[in-house]
């Protein structure tokens, strides 16, 4: 073999490969990512239904935070068509899984439902925070996992406004509760707050039925109520959605201002009617803060490497008087 072929081949291939090395540098922008420093955390926030106003206030509120700390962590945000739909959540969270996920807070549509993809976001090493309503804790265990609960006293919450309801009726009086999703642990607290209320007040609860959160859901329900309870003197709902059909069929009853309607969540549209005096009472749960609080613990696991833990955040009765 003639030495001198042989050694121009050599140059050959090696400048072959130089040539590959800097087109995939420079060429193609790295065969791999160059690079420019640390890569912010990836959060997603998912949430139940953007249709209710208590979720585009928390979306709200999240984007604000995200804003003055655009340089901290990247943030996706996402919501659901209705509150029930507990398989549109799942999926977008194996969807967000798939993109790519540092820190996953999750306002869960069901308690128990949600609790495997979660599992399954840890299992990728996903920091995984639960906010607003709670999983549930005999699921969590037995997946033996542990999410921490960033969020209010629910039962605590709804003992406040049905305190603050009793105050304005008698003993004996008789009461109807509003529940929310069956399988939501916020809905089944509050129902427990407003129970502990009006039983320790001596009250009678004669009706107690889930409005799976819906305004149109509750207004049904309250009508038939009333209809069967014409002495009815208040109606206790699980969030302000449904109070705001429970004012609707009270309406239609003719009964305004003799039937004393509850709320819970403290949104807009809820603050009118307290002003008018159609509602007596909502519980303010701090909806443009709430996600904010788990975005924020989601960093703080992510940066000092912290043991999660639940955190207890603030939830306040709201009467005509608290409002400008």
């Amino acid at each position: 073999m003639n030495p001198s072929g042989q050694t121009h081949r050599v140059f050959l291939s090696v400048g072959v490969v130089l040539g590959m090395a800097i087109l995939c540098t420079v060429g193609l922008g790295g065969c791999a990512r160059k690079s420019t420093g640390p890569q912010r955390p990836r959060i997603a926030l998912v949430m139940k239904s953007l249709a209710n106003e208590f979720f585009k206030t928390m979306e709200e509120g999240a984007h604000d935070h995200h804003r003055a700390h655009a340089e901290e962590y990247d943030l996706k945000v996402v919501g659901i068509r209705n509150e029930e739909d507990v398989a549109q959540q799942i999926n977008l969270i194996e969807s967000l899984m798939a993109q790519g996920l540092d820190a996953l807070v999750i306002a869960p549509a069901d308690s128990k439902a949600l609790v495997p993809v979660c599992k399954k976001a840890l299992q990728r090493g996903i920091v995984v925070v639960n906010i607003d309503n709670k999983l549930d804790a005999d699921v969590l265990a037995a997946e033996d996992i542990s999410i921490p609960f960033v969020g209010p006293d629910n039962r605590k919450g709804a003992r406040l406004a049905g305190e603050h309801l009793a105050q304005h009726l008698q003993p004996g009086d008789k009461v109807a509760i509003i529940e929310g999703v069956p399988n939501a642990f916020n809905g089944i607290q509050r129902k427990l707050g407003f129970e502990d209320a009006m039983k320790a007040a001596g009250m009678e609860i004669v009706a107690s039925q889930a409005g799976n959160w819906e305004t149109a859901k509750a207004t049904q329900i309250v009508s038939a109520i009333v209809t069967a309870q014409p002495d009815l003197k208040a109606v206790l709902c699980a969030n302000d959605s449904m109070a705001l059909g429970a004012v609707e069929a009270v309406k239609a009853a003719g009964k305004t201002g003799q039937i004393h309607i509850i709320g819970f969540d403290n949104i807009a549209a809820v603050q009118t009617l307290l002003k008018q005096g159609r509602i007596l009472a909502t519980v303010d749960q701090h909806a443009d803060q709430l996600a904010v609080y788990g975005i924020e613990y989601a960093l703080e696991i992510l940066t000092e490497k912290t043991t999660p833990a639940d955190k207890e955040t603030p939830v306040d009765l709201i009467t005509a008087e608290d409002l400008p």
